[in-house]
């Protein structure tokens, strides 16, 4: 088994030691924030950067770029990871991406298409909410990277969607992110008023009527409808939450696990059991033996591919390296958004369009730990016989304040517990040769 260089042990890094550096980079570079190597030595304070480039480890480059078009939403939902958790640097960013910053990313974006000959990049509208903007000023930045890409990276293909809540969704809304071949995905909590009870607006009036009149608009244009993502409520029952979504025809659903950590566990999570697992496992069942498969799923055909030795497109399982990279309304370059649950800043990267390339972010170390598969991951991760296919699961839920992003996931038992259910289904429909429809 390889191993990870790591910087010296022989003497813990101080805060604000000038002797000893808080973490390694890029030469030339300045380190990451002092906060970094407080609350997360891994990898901010043993990941040694330099060290891993001799060595021969190649950077992937990035491949998803989100853009967040605006800041700020419409929505309170009390358990939103950019606004209600650890993280607080929204209050001090431009309510709007200006169109200028818009213009420097795309160039950006083309620059290092360009530079690694990318044959696609994905480009994510994000936010906030961002069609609190007009349709024209959403379509905008698309059009942007559209034209970079034309100029200086002619074989790049570029795909682009949209998340958002879609209370603000209208016929007009829907027409034109169709014609500016925007897709368009739907954060949700289920297909019932029940399931939404905490996504209420600002006065704490629920949102659940006007997301289902913008999805039922949304499913008339299928061809524009990129899917629903639905958090796991262990408070509402499983089955019901799936069966109420299909009612919006979505294309696939997302389900993922509430983003939580060694240091803050989710909800009803005491320690014991697999109670998301068992969740999963109830919707796995109905999905799996449904008469006629209605939509996607993608956590299950996440871990199908990997279970079969698949690649599988994913941040949440599997060794692949994450190439996904956030712009914030201000130009600033960050690492994915689900970091700000673990602590203030821990998506920071000290980086901007106007100083820095997205080459540059291919060798900040909490780029770096998340490419690096299998070595990034615990003692007991790195020898589990499921590894392959869980990944060590997503980053975020590794952490624990103090020690970083390489223990267990917070969901070790329940992605145990799934994985464990679909490989014996899989066994079973190749053994009886009655596999699902």
């Amino acid at each position: 088994m390889t191993s990870v260089p790591v910087l010296p042990a022989h003497r813990p890094p101080v805060v604000g030691d000038p002797a000893e550096p808080a973490a390694s980079g890029a030469p030339g570079e300045p380190p990451p924030p002092v906060a970094h190597a407080r609350h997360a030595p891994w990898p901010y304070a043993r990941l040694d950067v330099p060290a891993l480039r001799s060595a021969g480890h190649a950077p992937h480059p990035v491949r998803q770029f989100v853009l967040k078009t605006h800041s700020r939403c419409n929505l309170a939902c009390t358990y939103c990871y950019v606004y209600e958790m650890a993280d607080r640097s929204w209050r001090d960013r431009p309510a709007v991406m200006a169109p200028a910053v818009a213009a420097r990313a795309a160039e950006r974006i083309a620059e290092h298409a360009a530079a690694h000959d990318l044959s696609r990049v994905d480009l994510v509208l994000h936010g906030g909410e961002p069609l609190l903007g007009a349709p024209a000023r959403l379509a905008a930045p698309v059009e942007a990277v559209r034209e970079a890409l034309a100029r200086r990276a002619p074989r790049t293909r570029l795909t682009a969607s949209v998340q958002t809540n879609a209370t603000l969704l209208t016929r007009g809304r829907v027409a034109a992110l169709a014609a500016a071949g925007i897709r368009v995905g739907v954060s949700l909590d289920g297909g019932l008023p029940a399931h939404n009870a905490r996504r209420v607006d600002h006065t704490g009036r629920p949102a659940f009527a006007a997301a289902a009149r913008g999805l039922r608009l949304l499913a008339r244009h299928p061809a524009g409808y990129a899917g629903v993502l639905c958090v796991v409520d262990l408070a509402q029952d499983p089955v019901e939450t799936y069966e109420s979504l299909l009612e919006f025809a979505p294309p696939v659903i997302g389900l993922l696990l509430p983003l939580a950590n060694r240091s803050a566990p989710p909800p009803g999570h005491t320690g014991t059991g697999a109670p998301y697992g068992d969740w999963l496992v109830a919707v796995f069942e109905r999905w799996w033996h449904d008469g006629a498969r209605r939509t996607r799923v993608r956590v299950f055909e996440e871990v199908i591919a990997l279970l079969l030795g698949l690649p599988a497109a994913t941040e949440t399982l599997g060794l692949a390296p994450v190439t996904t990279a956030v712009v914030e309304t201000d130009g600033s370059i960050e690492q994915a958004d689900s970091l700000k649950s673990a602590y203030e800043g821990a998506a920071a990267t000290g980086m901007n369009l106007d100083t820095h390339s997205f080459d540059q972010l291919l060798d900040h170390p909490g780029f770096v730990a998340r490419q690096l598969g299998r070595e990034a991951l615990a003692d007991a991760c790195r020898s589990c016989e499921l590894v392959e296919v869980c990944g060590g699961g997503h980053y975020p839920h590794r952490y624990r304040e103090g020690e970083g992003f390489r223990q267990p996931s917070v969901y070790c038992a329940d992605l145990q517990r799934l994985i464990r259910h679909v490989a014996d289904a899989l066994h079973t429909a190749a053994t009886t040769g009655r596999a699902a429809s």
